[in-house]
């Protein structure tokens, strides 16, 4: 594994973000048109190259968060964050549902200023607007670095749909983001 820095050419960008279970917020965007690619991994913390079993342990520092390669010209960063405000809870600090703890936080790692102001202009609307029942929690920091997890995290959902935290929790996650972005929906 090697760790992963910003990167943005004329073509891509690069945005970090957590919310909760990494299989979850992974398993909607791999289904976003212009969403080029989706690594499950951990970032935010200080211990290098961690393990799941550290990260769980709750003393890595980091989130269980995704990095997504996309296309801006086809997905803005803000489009980008109202499907990642849509599908999780951002009012809950460090938790969704019965995952619990730090690396189940809410949190987009910014890779530019430009990043930095529009996650701070969409939560300032969303709470404006009343969108949740409770403020908006979500974490937005500076990216510093991103350690992809383990291979058998990769692709979870698809790999094991049949499996109980899968579709209790996961599916019906999808399912609410087909319905409510179906115009965002790969073809």
């Amino acid at each position: 594994m090697t760790e992963s820095s910003p990167i943005r050419t004329t073509s891509t960008a690069i945005a970090t973000v957590g919310g909760g279970c990494f299989w979850c917020t992974e398993s909607v965007f791999t289904l976003v048109r212009g969403v080029d690619s989706v690594i499950s991994g951990y970032a935010g913390g200080h211990v290098a190259y961690p393990s799941y079993e550290q990260v769980c342990g709750k003393q890595t520092g980091h989130a269980e968060v995704v990095q997504i390669t996309f296309d801006p010209a086809a997905l803005s960063f803000r489009d980008l964050l109202q499907i990642f405000f849509a599908t999780h809870d951002p009012t809950t600090p460090n938790r969704q549902g019965n995952d619990v703890g730090p690396q189940y936080r809410s949190v987009i790692f910014t890779h530019s200023d430009e990043q930095k102001r529009d996650a701070e202009t969409v939560i300032a609307e969303l709470n404006a607007a009343g969108t949740f029942s409770a403020p908006i929690v979500t974490e937005v920091t500076a990216f510093t670095n991103f350690y992809p997890a383990e291979d058998y995290h990769q692709g979870y959902f698809r790999d094991h749909p049949h499996q109980p935290y899968c579709q209790f929790v996961i599916d019906p996650k999808v399912t609410k983001f087909r319905k409510q972005f179906a115009t965002r929906l790969r073809e």
